[in-house]
């Protein structure tokens, strides 16, 4: 079974593995392939702070059960055969955008990001 950009899916991460909800972001073009065996990917968490490099995710928008953040600034390649469960949402092109600019930001200090208004 081949992923899809803006699905998300259960992966084994870091050293023990441990399970995670992650996001694909590569293009379907390399998803999709049969000649490239790996997908970029970032880690959805279920604490942290709406940041420069973080994208709140609401349970209803991604059928978890508790609120996510995508992490932009942990973006990475990861194996195909890795990935273990697809979940049965899709993120919107919208929110993909959001978590584009997010991984963008990461690496780039002249990425847009919208100033906060102080009030008071």
């Amino acid at each position: 079974m081949f992923p899809r950009r803006g699905e998300i899916w259960t992966a084994n991460l870091g050293s023990p593995p441990v399970r995670h909800w992650v996001l694909v972001v590569s293009l379907d073009g390399r998803n999709l392939s049969d000649r490239t065996d790996t997908v970029l990917i970032v880690p959805l968490s279920s604490s942290g702070p709406e940041g420069a490099t973080a994208v709140p995710l609401p349970p209803g928008e991604t059928g978890l059960p508790s609120p996510s953040f995508v992490k932009g600034h942990f973006i990475q390649t990861f194996p195909k055969r890795g990935l273990l469960e697809r979940e049965r949402r899709v993120l919107t092109n919208t929110r993909m955008r959001a978590v584009v600019m997010a991984i963008r930001r990461s690496f780039d200090p002249d990425a847009p990001w919208p100033e906060r208004r102080v009030s008071g």
